[in-house]
């Protein structure tokens, strides 16, 4: 499934309008417009602002006037384009998140004042797609560890393992009971990138197989960067409905690099 196509229809449809709200899809999801555009999207499943400041070493203080004097527009445009950018590819691609059952995840629209993020953070529709597209074609097709609890295996059968620091604080919390989008909400990660980080680590034999799948070393294969353009299902162009702002997927893309 490339993904949900009624929601991108929906959010198009609110941008033409220029509609202040919010959009509920089921239970606790949301994106959050002003006059069309996403100023910040939030899930269940995913860390939100606050958690991913948290877990950076900054405090959101619950006052909005002391969170921005304290943190600043750039800090908090950083956090917010992070957040969004998870929870939004994740609301729009149900292959990604957990199974939720389809009428559970209708979008449902209501008239309101302007999220407190909106003078700092604002996202065309459009910008949402290319980076959702982008990240269907990293992922390629589904993997059954996505889903699966993260296990450590007990013994590594390498001499030298050279792992990022998000590989290795998914190692050190996994618990055999989270999935790497669990695991991401609870140490305040991109789910995105805790998907593969896990990935890399069943590559490199340092995380159980799921149940009915040869580990790596089982299988005889060597650890490799996925190549999702043979793997995966062509995926689809967003549709171009408005320009691409491509200054915000380079902030975006910035913000990665440095909390990785």
């Amino acid at each position: 499934m490339p993904g949900d196509d009624a929601l991108a229809a929906e959010l198009r449809r609110l941008e033409r309008e220029r509609r202040t709200g919010v959009l509920s899809v089921g239970d606790g999801g949301a994106f959050h417009l002003a006059e069309g555009a996403v100023v910040y999207a939030e899930s269940p499943w995913t860390a939100g602002l606050e958690a991913m400041a948290s877990a950076s070493g900054w405090t959101v203080p619950e006052d909005r006037a002391e969170a921005v004097a304290a943190l600043g527009a750039p800090l908090l445009e950083t956090l917010a384009l992070l957040a969004t950018f998870d929870a939004a590819c994740l609301l729009l691609d149900p292959d990604i998140g957990p199974d939720v059952d389809p009428d559970e995840r209708r979008a449902r629209f209501r008239e309101g004042p302007p999220h407190w993020l909106a003078p700092f953070c604002r996202i065309t529709p459009a910008t949402l797609a290319h980076e959702h597209a982008r990240r269907r074609e990293l992922l390629g097709a589904p993997e059954a560890v996505d889903r699966r609890p993260v296990v450590p295996v007990r013994r590594v059968r390498r001499q030298r393992v050279i792992l990022t620091g998000l590989q290795a604080e998914v190692l050190l919390n996994a618990d055999g009971r989270r999935t790497p989008v669990e695991l991401a909400r609870d140490l305040g990660r991109s789910a995105f990138g805790c998907v593969l980080a896990v990935r890399a680590l069943h590559a490199g034999g340092l995380v159980e197989a799921p149940p009915g799948e040869a580990s790596p070393a089982e299988a005889g294969r060597l650890p490799r960067r996925r190549a999702a353009s043979r793997e995966a299902a062509p995926v689809r162009p967003p549709e171009r409905w408005e320009p691409v702002d491509h200054d915000v997927l380079v902030r975006l893309r910035n913000a990665l690099e440095e909390l990785a």
